[in-house]
Order: structure tokens, then C-alpha cells, then sequence
């Protein structure tokens, strides 16, 4: 049931990392109306990525109240703790799990307007991903060439698109680029899974050292993303903290962590293999580099910005060259700062949400494209997962949401993810290596 003018707008997000956490939270606050009051209660999704304090500090996005929940135990609180608004800010099995379990804990009653959507650059897993997002009341794209693929892929099946609702990455802003610092910063933004091998992180980090030997003139800085034993989305098997190590950069080379837009307030030229980062950076029109060192792959992402005007390597980077991106094609993804376009992004979304709130006639269930007609040889696997049934029920010997977990339960808990961290970094890749002898 909608907020009265009395009540503030109660908003609820559900997170599985520190970047989906932000990118939730920031959402909520974006799809609110105007000058309007809100609640905003975060939930973050028990898992090998569940943020630390640490990481959700960095975020910057803040809440009202932020516990951490099973998915049952979050079916169950939302079923005791109505809200106006719901964020699913998950993977596509997480938002799927649970659309299928809040249909079944809601069934025909009340329930509120649910919004999902991606944190960053759709470059694999579309189909995949989009139909694992369908049922939800908007699904948000982050510009207008996202938005028409979302909707091909729904159309292409033949499920309902009427979700897919053209917004734009929550988190971009600060001030735009005005000319070089003193001293000219070099930035490069890691990601935790692109590239993979040990081969590929090596070459990369050894072109940035060697791009700081070039240019002692320049701050030469590697942007972190987690420190060893956190995780955010993707599993890190290889840190760019350990691959540093016994390498002697020069005085002007630094890892850094911290707050992505406070970072680029000092950039003079960002450069990534594909992370959303590059976004940020376009926004704030700061000379922005994608590599092409590793290839133009899928894999890696960078395929993305075909025609951005940004794709380059190192070679041409350490003889000076500054790449210009495409004004039109920063336009199409979203991130053209200006003309109110990005301030307004959010207008067709709220009045989207407003229009549902007041609907008279209350929401119809959720009604997900996967079910056990269209997908039975898929769904139950993924609601499995989630210690949910294949109607969405939860399944005997899931914990109960008011069932705390002692002391001892927490300190085993605690001991069981470092132990999972610990065999994701250093024994996995051992075997694997081992494998390929």
C-alpha cells in the first residue's frame, strides 16, 4: 500500500555485494519523488560476496537500518514488514529466487512495486540474465541501447517487455573535467575477474609500472577495488596487491582504494579493460582509455565500447595519446552529462512507480517468465539455492527468520567463509595450475 502524505515512502533493497549495495541503495534514493520523505531499509544476501563494514563504507550509500538475511529469512521479513518500494539488487538466480519465493509468500495480497535492473555494462549473459530479471514490476536498463536490447530479448520469447523502463546508472556525478592536474594522475580501474589468468593481470600491471618509468612527471595509480579476503560480485583469485609484490615500482606508482568518484576528481586520464568505471569517467568527460592490449573480446568486455572512440593501448598511451570519446556514443549509453538529460533519467521510472502505487485495484501477483511449465529443467535449481521449493515455498530445514544464530554459530560461520575465501585465492588456483602440468 502507498506511503500516505503523512508516512515517508518506505523503500526496501535487497543486496548481495558492495557494488550491488550501492548501486540498490542509490537507486532507491533516485526512483523517490522529489523533495519526497523516505524509509530505507537495507538487506544484504548471506554469501561468499557479502560486503564488509569496510566495503560498505566505501560504497557511500547509506540506509536507515542494514541487516544481513538468508534468502528465506528475506522472503519471510518482508511478508512481516510491509514497504512501498522493493530493490532486488542480485544476480539474475537471486532475483529470480526471489520473485518466486515473494509470489508465494504474497500471493494475491498486497505487496509493493518490485524494480531490478544491472549495476553496470551488459556484456555477457544478456539473454541469460534478462530472463532470469523478468517478472519484476521495472526492469531498470541504463540507457536507451540497453533498453531496446531488454526489450528484444523479452519480445524474442515472447514474454511481456513492458517492464524495461530507460534509466541511467545511479552513481554518476561529480564535477566535469576541466584540464589537467598538477601532477598529471594516470588511473588504472582493476576489475576482480577481467582478465583472469596470471599472465594477462601480469602484463597488465607491468605496462602500468612501466608507464610510470616513462613518465616520472606523472602520479601513475592503481585502483582497488577489495583488499585480500574481501570479495565483491565476481571471486578475485588473483590480486593485483600479491602480483605487485617483489616488483619495485618507481616512487611515483601507488595502489589506492577508496570511493570511485573521489578518485577520478584528481584523474587526468582513466584507463580499464571494461569496468563501469569507464562510465564514470565518460560522465565527467575525463580522457578515458580502454584497452585493446589483451584483444577486443566478449570476455573481456570491451567489445562494449566499439565505436566509443576510446579503445587504445598502451603503446599509444606512453607515446602521450589522450583518447576522445565519441560525443554521440556517449549519448546512447546514458552517461552524456548536460542538456538535464542525465537529471531527468529517472522522470519515466518514477511516474512508472507512482501510477502502480495508486493503482486501485492493488498489484497482480508476480508473474516471472520461468516457471515450472517453461523451465522445469532449470528453475528448480536455481530456487533450490536458495533453500526455496519449486513453488517458491521454502524447503524443510531452512532457518527461520527469527532464529539468530548464538555466538558460537556466528564464530563458526565467520571461520567457515574465511576458509571458503582461502580456498577460492590460494588452493583453487594451485589445482588448477597443477592440471595443466
Amino acid at each position: 500500500m502507498p506511503a500516505t502524505t503523512t508516512e515517508p515512502l518506505r523503500i526496501a533493497v535487497l543486496a548481495d555485494s558492495d557494488t550491488r549495495w550501492k548501486w540498490g541503495a542509490l537507486t532507491a534514493r533516485r526512483l523517490a519523488p522529489e523533495g519526497a520523505e523516505i524509509r530505507l531499509d537495507g538487506f544484504l544476501l548471506r554469501g561468499r560476496s557479502t560486503p564488509t563494514a569496510r566495503q560498505l563504507q566505501e560504497t557511500g550509500a547509506r540506509a536507515d537500518s542494514l541487516r544481513e538475511v538468508t534468502a528465506v529469512e528475506f522472503v519471510r521479513a518482508m511478508g512481516e514488514e510491509p514497504c512501498d518500494v522493493l530493490v532486488l539488487a542480485l544476480v539474475g538466480g537471486g532475483v529470480q529466487a526471489m520473485l518466486h519465493g515473494l509470489r508465494h509468500a504474497w500471493g494475491s495480497g498486497p505487496r509493493p512495486v518490485v524494480v531490478t535492473g544491472y549495476v553496470g555494462v551488459v556484456y555477457e549473459k544478456l539473454a541469460d540474465g534478462l530472463l532470469l530479471r523478468h517478472g519484476a514490476d521495472l526492469v531498470l536498463a541504463n540507457s536507451a541501447h540497453d533498453a531496446q536490447r531488454f526489450r528484444d530479448v523479452y519480445e524474442g520469447v515472447g514474454a511481456d517487455a513492458g517492464a524495461v523502463t530507460e534509466v541511467a546508472l545511479p552513481f554518476l556525478g561529480g564535477a566535469p573535467y576541466t584540464g589537467q592536474h598538477e601532477p598529471f594522475t594516470v588511473v588504472f580501474a582493476v576489475q576482480p575477474s577481467v582478465p583472469d589468468s596470471r599472465e594477462d593481470r601480469a602484463y597488465l600491471l607491468g605496462r602500468l609500472i612501466g608507464h610510470a618509468r616513462r613518465h616520472p612527471d606523472r602520479e601513475v595509480l592503481l585502483k582497488l577495488r577489495s583488499k585480500p579476503g574481501e570479495h565483491t560480485t565476481h571471486i578475485e583469485e588473483l590480486p593485483y596487491q600479491k602480483l605487485v609484490r617483489g616488483l619495485n615500482p618507481p616512487a611515483n606508482f601507488r595502489l589506492v582504494y577508496g570511493h570511485m568518484g573521489e578518485v577520478l576528481d584528481r584523474t587526468d586520464l582513466l584507463v580499464t579493460v571494461s569496468s563501469t568505471a569507464a562510465l564514470e569517467s565518460l560522465h565527467r568527460r575525463i580522457p578515458t582509455a580502454v584497452l585493446t592490449d589483451l584483444g577486443v573480446r566478449e570476455a573481456l568486455g570491451n567489445h562494449h565500447f566499439l565505436g566509443s572512440g576510446c579503445l587504445t593501448s598502451w603503446d599509444r598511451l606512453d607515446a602521450g595519446e589522450l583518447p576522445t570519446a565519441d560525443p554521440a556514443w556517449v549519448a546512447r549509453q546514458g552517461v552524456a552529462s548536460g542538456g538535464g538529460s542525465y537529471e531527468g533519467a529517472f522522470d519515466a521510472a518514477r511516474a512508472r512507480i507512482a501510477a502502480l502505487l495508486a493503482s486501485s485495484g492493488g498489484l497482480p501477483p508476480l508473474d516471472p517468465y520461468y516457471t515450472a511449465e517453461t523451465a522445469p529443467g532449470y528453475l528448480p535449481g536455481i530456487l533450490a539455492r536458495h533453500h526455496l521449493g519449486p513453488d517458491g515455498a521454502p524447503l524443510p530445514g531452512a532457518p527461520a527468520a527469527d532464529q539468530a544464530p548464538g555466538p558460537v554459530r556466528q564464530i563458526v560461520r565467520r571461520a567457515a567463509r574465511g576458509a571458503y575465501r582461502h580456498g577460492v585465492q590460494r588452493v583453487a588456483p594451485v589445482i588448477r595450475r597443477m592440471g595443466e602440468l
